[in-house]
């Protein structure tokens, strides 16, 4: 029988060493969103800086932000940060580096060829496959090219969600695999001289991630079944991939204060014991590390000197409770869940799309949206394009006779587009004709591409019934609305051999009778500006967001916990942010269990 190792480093001057004085050269944090990973890494980053250390943090995350919590406007060229001596920062923007790798390709062929051929290659280098592997390449040159950090004691990179980083790690053995069995000379990304350059310092970059002495892969976790369910998950594929060097970073423990008598405190701190006491198998061996819940916003360089500082807490002392807690600002338009599943019933049909950073309840609330539509009887499509989906497991139990649970599976969606590329666009093929095809379809693009379709697909059954989309997190999402506009502009020029429901994707989704937008937040800083900018960005695009829904609300349980309470104090300035972001709002309180299953129709009532 094995043993449970039990080797959670409490709060002492020195449990934090694995993060600091233990630490290797580069680390790595990564987890599922919402965690706290860009919270910790510029904490750690400060913490390595103030000791005298020469530190560089990289966002690698198409969500960033990093300048939002280290109060300091970044570039992907690394800057000073506020009042951090020894501090550089800098952004990996997944546009800039495709624009840049875009000049890269295209560049060496202007003035030799035609304009028009010119025109033709950026707008085959225009999807999301590209911007996915130039925001790689300016990763791994950072990683794999010693020069590029020569400068610095530490490295420290803030990655992007669980799914989109697996990806990203996985995508050296793909390309490199691709271009050793590539004859033709191209690819989808444009020439292959372009990537095979890059196949070195890929190696490299893997080489550097799988050497212990060299990078450490820091799990960031809640202390809640879920989150450490997915943490456990994301270390057995690193360490699958050869990254077994982990830590584990708990975050957001709490202690409650007094004598028990606060309902939510007492809730929240329970839960968290037993999610601990059930930790899974696969994360039991790694060393841990726990952070307290912190009272303060850990915005700025004062404030995240003080995240990994048990002094600096104790001095801090208990934080004061708000005299009163403040009012949830309901609002006119704040009729809760329950207001919008009844406004959805009116029209009977249509898209449902749960929007937001990670980590915020998309799925949760895309359950809730989804269960009470088809518990009220009408036909509903519950699916994701989230990699780490999770969308089965929330509405477990027996759910409505309606409701039809899946997800769009990348791999299966891959597989079927291959077989249906070859039966159609191969069948008159003669041999080699059928060869480049095939080698064509082996392209990592192809996923792209197959992973759209089934996305295109499953926003047209909304013209039959209800179909609510739980999307992955903001940056993959708006990797997919982009693809929409550049399958759109491709199918203008030429309709022919183009879905039919890819060639009505973008004007469905523009259409505020058919698709209906809801974003999802929490009352706090950075999710609530994520979600602003996310608006902003959708709007662009021609989409009006239709609803807004700010998740796990402390001011709305009445919490007198002093920690708590201070935090649910903050959350009023982000309540009434929120009004902004779209005409109808829903607010809903901290849940003190997991809303899954039978628990999420309270959410809807």
């Amino acid at each position: 029988m094995r043993v449970r190792s039990r080797r959670l480093l409490t709060m002492t001057p020195t449990g934090y060493r694995p993060l600091l004085d233990a630490a290797t050269r580069v680390q790595f944090f990564t987890g599922k969103g919402g965690m706290g990973k860009t919270t910790l890494a510029c904490a750690t980053a400060v913490a390595h800086a103030r000791a005298g250390r020469r530190t560089l943090i990289v966002s690698t995350d198409p969500a960033s932000n990093l300048d939002e919590v280290l109060a300091t406007p970044l570039t992907e060229t690394p800057r000073p940060v506020a009042d951090v001596e020894n501090l550089l920062a800098a952004n990996i923007d997944p546009e800039q580096a495709a624009a840049a790798y875009r000049e890269r390709l295209v560049g060496p062929y202007r003035g030799s060829l035609p304009e028009t051929a010119i025109r033709s290659m950026e707008e085959s280098l225009s999807g999301a496959c590209t911007v996915e592997i130039a925001a790689f390449d300016s990763f791994a040159r950072l990683l794999g090219d010693s020069d590029a950090t020569a400068g610095f004691d530490q490295v420290i990179f803030d990655t992007a969600p669980t799914g989109h980083t697996l990806r990203l790690l996985a995508l050296p053995a793909a390309w490199t695999d691709f271009i050793d069995t590539n004859t033709s000379g191209t690819s989808c990304l444009g020439p292959l001289s372009g990537l095979a350059g890059q196949r070195d310092q890929y190696a490299r970059a893997m080489d550097a991630l799988r050497d212990p002495d060299t990078t450490t892969l820091v799990l960031v976790s809640r202390p809640e079944s879920a989150a450490l369910a997915e943490a456990e998950r994301t270390s057995l594929e690193l360490a699958g991939a050869g990254i077994a060097h982990q830590l584990l970073a708990l975050n957001g423990i709490l202690t409650p204060a007094g004598d028990g008598d606060d309902a939510t405190a007492e809730a929240m701190a329970d839960g968290q014991r037993r999610a601990l006491q059930a930790l899974p198998v696969g994360l039991e061996d790694l060393d841990h590390v726990r952070v307290p819940l912190l009272a303060f916003a850990p915005i700025g360089s004062s404030a995240l000197a003080d995240v990994l500082d048990d002094r600096a807490q104790s001095r801090r002392g208990a934080p004061a409770a708000p005299a009163a807690p403040g009012p949830v600002i309901d609002g006119a338009a704040d009729g809760g869940l329950a207001a919008l599943v009844d406004e959805l019933e009116q029209v009977g049909r249509g898209v449902v799309m749960t929007m937001g950073k990670g980590g915020v309840g998309k799925t949760t609330v895309a359950a809730a949206i989804a269960t009470e539509l088809a518990r009220r009887g009408h036909p509903v499509h519950l699916t994701t394009t989230d990699p780490a989906a999770h969308v089965a497991r929330t509405v477990a139990d027996e759910p409505p006779a309606s409701l039809r649970v899946s997800r769009i599976d990348p791999v299966a969606e891959t597989a079927a587009h291959t077989a249906r590329v070859l039966a159609e666009a191969g069948a008159d093929l003669d041999a080699d004709g059928r060869a480049l095809l095939e080698e064509d379809l082996r392209s990592p693009c192809t996923e792209e591409i197959a992973v759209f379709s089934a996305f295109a697909r499953t926003i047209a059954e909304g013209e039959h019934g209800f179909v609510v989309l739980d999307t992955a997190p903001t940056g993959h999402t708006l990797l997919l609305l982009d693809a929409a506009q550049a399958y759109h502009r491709d199918v203008e020029r030429n309709s022919t051999g183009v879905e039919a429901a890819v060639a009505q994707l973008l004007p469905r989704l523009r259409d505020p009778d058919f698709t209906r937008i809801v974003l999802v937040t929490l009352p706090e800083a950075t999710p609530i500006h994520e979600a602003a900018r996310l608006a902003e960005d959708l709007r662009r695009a021609g989409i009006e967001p239709w609803a807004a829904v700010v998740n796990q609300s402390l001011a709305a349980t009445g919490t007198t916990d002093p920690t708590l309470a201070a935090r649910a104090d903050r959350e009023q300035r982000f309540l009434a942010e929120a009004h902004a972001l779209a005409e109808r709002r829903a607010t809903l309180a901290w849940q003190p269990t997991e809303p899954v299953g039978q628990q999420l129709a309270q959410l809807a009532a």
